[in-house]
């Protein structure tokens, strides 16, 4: 447990001292007019907030460390996809972005992750970046005002994309990181804008965690069909498993990360992370819907300065997406679980 949430004086608990403001909870509005404000977005036809993430248009796979610790060691499978870190260079990762944290504002967003009940974890994420806590916000699942009264936090987010390693000295392989530490639920990413690195990186944790309790995670999308039966997609990020969940026919689970316990298959998310790119609203008008609303965020896609979206335009990347609340798809199930 890293923390209650009803202490909302400083975040002295997390070891930062902040000399700006903190913004407990943010609404979505608060959110996008400080987004504005900062120039860090562009506000586009219909409403959605469309944001460059610079360099890095995708995950970082090679820059993604898990902490060798005696807690966890003997159950992760080492190799390249899993490489390691030592103890110390976590710390010294974790001092530098708690620094960079404590010199402006910081957004506190604490959510779910995880439908079911049984087998959800708390989790909070503190950035800097008011379009990342927007993120977060949408990805991850709300709590109710008694949930969030009551919550004790599992799993910790500490987000500072301006931050740089230095390989030599932190054990990085370039100045990008995103590093677990399992026994302490704490994720610390630096040196990328990319905002799918704050979902994968649970999406990790949990992978680590939910086979100890006898659940399956999974990569997938699921839906629900009229009859009860679910229907699971595999695939890799951009193999087409948001367009196959999203059936008039059926019901929404979710399109990306699940768990399948003895009770059933629970989403780990609130939201939809789609890739965007030549999406059109005669193929896929759900989605397609998605990108002209208020509370969706759209990554690297090209808008003109009328805000006017070209969702053909790959001269950013073709890795363009919208990450939006799963319940903007009209036949999603509130549930997200079956």
């Amino acid at each position: 447990m890293i923390a209650t949430v009803p202490d909302r004086g400083s975040l002295a608990e997390h070891g930062i001292d902040v000399r700006g403001r903190i913004h407990w909870h943010p609404t979505t509005s608060q959110l996008y007019a400080h987004a504005l404000e900062r120039g860090d977005a562009t506000l586009a036809e219909g409403g959605s907030l469309v944001v460059d993430t610079g360099v890095h248009t995708g995950r970082s796979p090679k820059d993604k460390f898990i902490v060798r610790e005696p807690g966890s060691e003997e159950r992760i499978w080492w190799g390249d996809v899993n490489a390691e870190i030592s103890e110390e260079s976590f710390e010294r990762l974790r001092e530098k972005v708690r620094a960079e944290l404590g010199k402006g504002d910081v957004y506190v967003v604490d959510a779910f992750a995880g439908a079911d009940p049984g087998h959800r974890i708390a989790v909070r994420v503190l950035t800097g970046s008011p379009w990342h806590a927007l993120f977060a916000k949408t990805l991850f699942i709300d709590p109710s005002p008694d949930e969030l009264e009551e919550m004790s936090i599992d799993a910790l987010v500490l987000h500072a994309p301006s931050v740089s390693a230095e390989p030599d000295e932190d054990g990085t392989r370039s100045g990008t990181f995103v590093v677990l530490h399992p026994s302490r639920g704490e994720v610390l990413i630096g040196g990328t804008y990319y905002a799918g690195e704050i979902k994968k990186s649970i999406f990790t944790l949990l992978n680590d965690r939910l086979p100890l309790e006898g659940v399956f995670p999974m990569h997938c999308s699921a839906n629900l069909g009229e009859d009860g039966s679910v229907a699971i997609f595999f695939g890799l990020s951009g193999t087409g498993k948001t367009t196959l969940s999203a059936n008039p026919e059926r019901q929404l689970i979710g399109d990306d990360e699940h768990g399948w316990s003895d009770d059933g298959v629970f989403n780990f998310e609130g939201g939809c992370y789609a890739k965007v790119i030549r999406l059109s609203a005669e193929a896929e008008p759900e989605i397609y819907g998605t990108t002209r609303a208020f509370g969706t965020v759209l990554e690297n896609v090209v808008v003109d300065d009328l805000g006017v979206l070209d969702l053909d335009d790959d001269s950013k990347t073709e890795n363009t997406r919208a990450a939006y609340k799963l319940e903007q798809i009209a036949n999603a199930l509130p549930a997200k679980r079956a």
